[in-house]
């Protein structure tokens, strides 16, 4: 079926916020005794909500964090992304680009709307949305279920078959395929196999969204 709705992750897809995020999130665990590289928590965390990346973390931890963990780790977070966080080189070209083809656009993500708030509007992508803007706290399961794009075609008035999500995470990329919506993946961290095998299909420039949809 042709395409009526095109779907984005935010970060990794329209902000390039996941290393700044996870290198915060790698030192705030560290001082909670939970040791990894910056590879292993992208690898394990990127593309989950953070009430399953706590989750997680205690499981491996063995023991809770403390209860405004969230809290200190979004407040020093933030703080990092107002000093350096810019957009996905090319996106901005992306977005102008399909608001002049009858396309609708929405975003999907497991982060918070606090957050969403932030990497948004610090980067000036916000408004491109007209308000189009989903998170997984939204549904009872986040990424990789299907529920949250699932909720956004609804909320969108699309049949999910008529979606196109773009993603960059594996949970992502299985969410979207498991609602039954065509997905490409964004792979800007060599992850091009898993993704693959995921059900995504292959993209390395995000121009390629245009590409795709012409």
């Amino acid at each position: 079926m042709a395409i009526e709705l095109v779907i984005f992750d935010c970060d990794g897809v329209l902000v390039d916020s996941e290393i700044v995020a996870n290198a915060e999130l790698r030192k705030a665990l560290c001082e909670h005794g939970l040791d990894m590289t910056l590879e292993q928590v992208v690898k394990t965390f990127v593309g989950l909500s953070m009430s399953r990346v706590v989750n997680i973390a205690e499981e491996m931890l063995g023991h809770s964090l403390p209860a405004d963990f969230l809290d200190r780790l979004q407040e020093k977070t933030f703080a990092a992304f107002e000093q350096s966080l810019k957009p996905v080189a090319g996106i901005e070209t992306v977005l102008r680009r399909l608001s002049d083809m009858p396309y609708e656009m929405c975003v999907a993500s497991s982060g918070s709307f606090e957050k969403m708030d932030c990497t948004l509007g610090l980067t000036g992508l916000k408004d491109y949305f007209q308000g189009n803007i989903f998170s997984s706290s939204q549904v009872r399961r986040g990424k990789p279920y299907p529920d949250l794009y699932i909720y956004a075609a609804d909320q969108m008035k699309i049949d999910p078959s008529c979606c196109l999500v773009v993603e960059d995470s594996l949970p992502g990329v299985q969410g979207g395929v498991a609602a039954g919506m065509e997905v490409l993946a964004y792979s800007v961290r060599g992850q091009d196999k898993s993704l693959a095998i995921a059900g995504g299909m292959i993209i390395s420039d995000i121009m390629d969204v245009i590409k795709h949809l012409e």
